[in-house]
């Protein structure tokens, strides 16, 4: 039977999960893309998770009630812990708000495969970055239970690494993240 350290081998590096976390717009998504995009030209073998390629499909049926954000955060850790079996490096860009969430990720992947980055910035930073509009609706109440604005967001107290965006040009801050995979993911298996 072939294994996750087989597929290790295969891959010539480990496998990990990197979840970001952060309020919307503080650069998650670019982070977590261009992080996938730079490891691959090394070889690499990656694959992001986020809110647009999984609640368009599998988490369809959720919604944003806290009950269905929890689930969909479940769904996702579960989802990022198989491709890790299969031997992928995730890289998980979730707003994922409230520690116990956080914390029962964490425990679905494992301790050791789990390497959280939390993607700091301001909520007014975020909202004047805010390409999609979604501060706004939630301001004018057309969203509700927005995080960061009617939903809190809870500062992650387990971090492995800290990113600001709000002070660091993307350039910068892939950087950081780029030079941190690379010590915390063993290659050349």
């Amino acid at each position: 039977i072939l294994d996750r350290s087989e597929r290790e081998k295969i891959n010539k590096h480990e496998a990990k999960i990197i979840w970001l976390t952060g309020l919307s717009g503080s650069g998650k998504s670019t982070l977590a893309n261009l992080l996938s995009y730079h490891l691959h030209q090394k070889g690499f073998k990656t694959y992001v998770l986020d809110g647009d390629n999984l609640r368009h499909g599998l988490n369809q049926d959720l919604g944003f009630t806290a009950e269905d954000r929890k689930e969909n955060l479940r769904r996702t850790a579960e989802i990022a812990k198989l491709f890790m079996e299969a031997g992928m490096l995730v890289i998980a860009a979730f707003i994922a708000p409230f520690e116990e969430d956080r914390e029962n990720i964490r425990n679905i992947i494992g301790e050791k495969d789990f390497l959280q980055v939390y993607v700091s910035c301001s909520l007014e930073k975020c909202e004047q970055r805010d390409v999609k509009g979604l501060y706004a609706k939630a301001r004018s109440g057309e969203i509700k239970s927005f995080t960061g604005i009617d939903s809190s967001y809870e500062i992650p107290l387990k971090n492995d690494l800290i990113i600001s965006t709000e002070d660091q040009s993307i350039e910068e801050s892939l950087a950081i993240l780029l030079n941190f995979s690379l010590q915390n993911i063993k290659h050349q298996l």
